[in-house]
């Protein structure tokens, strides 16, 4: 489980049009990133 502060581990997903879209690309760069519970869960 992540803490605050922790590194993200690096990742790669599928965009919407199919690209593949890495952690690695934002390297460098400032990055928020947002996890939002699974849906009809609590929290």
């Amino acid at each position: 489980m992540l803490k605050e502060g922790d590194k993200a581990p690096g990742f790669s997903v599928k965009a919407d049009d199919g690209e593949i879209i890495s952690l690695s690309d934002y390297r460098g760069r400032n990055l928020v990133l947002y996890f939002y519970p699974k849906a009809n869960t609590p929290g």
